[in-house]
């Protein structure tokens, strides 16, 4: 897996940069009860304005960055709301929720602002919140595709012929354009050319180590879980990935508080099964991007479905506000189970690129720069290790995973390292310091 990291970043290093931007604009700041009162869509200059207010507004909570830009140069803005926004706290997890990757999928969009409104008006006020932002750092994208929602039409159930909207202004679906593990020609799939909205996020996604993150989309209301194909051209029914409990887990978390979700006949014509269904087993699609998140990095993604019309009338937004806002929430919260903790060496410095191995679960996950991990895993008992290049494997370590309203259970790990290992790393420095001194005299 780390080889395809490395592959990646390289590969993806000459594109757009993940950059930070101030507040340049002042005033004018829309509450969530004025856009509750007023209901509308933001189109791209009007959404830039707002999320640059906000950004102003909250300036220790809030900051704003652009991952990229679009066909047509528009800035794919994401939104990071902390408690100390300027800095991550070490063992905080990242979360993300992506919106309107499909341009025509209005719905998801608003859902995102309106979310971090709520977020925003409530810190300091609701303590559920205030410790969700005290301990979580939340990124919103309000918009991957905005060519394609400025080329939809507000009423439009259904994609535009040609899927104008759905598509990017290239016409390419973004939800398709990922890297996909079943490709034959994978190995070679990150030096493919690809949309810079795609590029823009398999940058950010692999340079990052996030924890858990929702795809938010429409035409549907459902949750539907990894995998999204199978190895098998024309294969039908479920194929799972290794961490099928915890994706299941997730899915039915953010289907149980979504009144429309559990019944699965909000959308007669397309019924899911209750609310919950794995992707492959529903329909199957190759290069999306919950199974890139999950393959090429350590997040798990999840695709919601939030509204059976893709592009309703902005009257009908409050609506699904209501409907989607403790699922919104509480999906965020579920970054804090299982297990997490640090790896070092046994001179106490952080081991970044460990890997740790769950037993019985053929996926690892690895460390970030500071040694740090999170591993999401349902309630249980469990027994996990850490390994590393160049250390001794931990031994196994038993922990029991509580319930989900529990915080992650705290598993840390000293590796060392093995036979003869540091010597040759000591030696190795000596003679590289030797060198160096034998020029500079001479």
């Amino acid at each position: 897996m780390c080889n395809v990291y490395v592959l990646l970043i390289c590969c993806l290093a000459v594109w757009q940069p993940f950059t930070s931007y101030s507040a340049t604009t002042k005033g004018g700041y829309s509450e969530l009860s004025k856009d509750i009162n007023v209901p509308r869509y933001h189109h791209y200059e009007d959404l830039t304005n707002r999320l640059h207010e906000v950004s102003e507004k909250y300036p220790e909570l809030v900051s704003l960055h652009s991952l990229g830009k679009s066909v047509k140069d528009r800035h794919i803005w994401a939104v990071e709301i902390s408690e100390n926004v300027k800095y991550r706290k070490f063992g905080e997890p990242m979360v993300k929720y992506v919106a309107n990757m499909h341009g025509d999928e209005a719905v998801s969009r608003e859902m995102v602002i309106y979310l971090m409104d709520y977020l925003l008006d409530n810190y300091g006020k609701d303590p559920r919140i205030t410790t969700l932002i005290n301990n979580t750092d939340i990124f919103l994208v309000p918009s991957m595709n905005p060519d394609g929602f400025e080329n939809s039409q507000e009423g439009s159930c259904e994609s535009l012929p040609e899927y104008v909207g759905r598509n990017n202004e290239n016409g390419v679906d973004l939800n398709r354009d990922f890297p996909d593990q079943f490709d034959k020609d994978v190995e070679h799939q990150s030096e493919r050319v690809r949309e810079p909205e795609t590029r823009a996020l398999m940058k950010w996604i692999v340079e990052n180590p996030f924890v858990l993150s929702g795809n938010l989309h429409g035409g549907d209301v459902v949750a539907s879980y990894p995998f999204d194909n199978s190895p098998r051209e024309n294969a039908t029914g479920k194929s799972l990935c290794p961490d099928d409990a915890v994706f299941k887990f997730l899915a039915h978390q953010y289907s149980s508080l979504n009144p429309s979700m559990p019944n699965g006949d909000s959308c007669p014509e397309l019924k899911a099964n209750k609310g919950v269904t794995n992707e492959a087993n529903w329909y199957q699609l190759s290069g999306g991007m919950q199974d890139f998140n999950y393959m090429r990095s350590n997040c798990f993604e999840i695709t919601f479905e939030l509204s059976c019309c893709k592009y309703p009338n902005a009257s009908q937004l409050v609506r699904y506000w209501n409907l989607n806002r403790e699922s919104l929430i509480n999906f965020i919260s579920l970054a804090h189970m299982g297990v997490k903790g640090v790896v070092k060496d046994d001179k106490n410095q952080p081991i970044e690129g460990a890997k740790i191995v769950v037993d019985g679960i053929d996926h690892d996950i690895v460390t970030s720069s500071r040694g740090e991990y999170w591993r999401l895993l349902v309630p249980g008992n469990y027994q996990i290790r850490a390994k590393a290049h160049g250390y001794q494997s931990s031994p196994l370590t038993g922990v029991v995973v509580g319930n989900v309203t529990d915080q992650a259970q705290t598993v840390d790990f000293i590796l060392h390292p093995v036979n003869g290992m540091r010597r040759r790393r000591e030696d190795l420095l000596s003679k590289l310091f030797l060198t160096s001194h034998l020029a500079i005299k001479k």
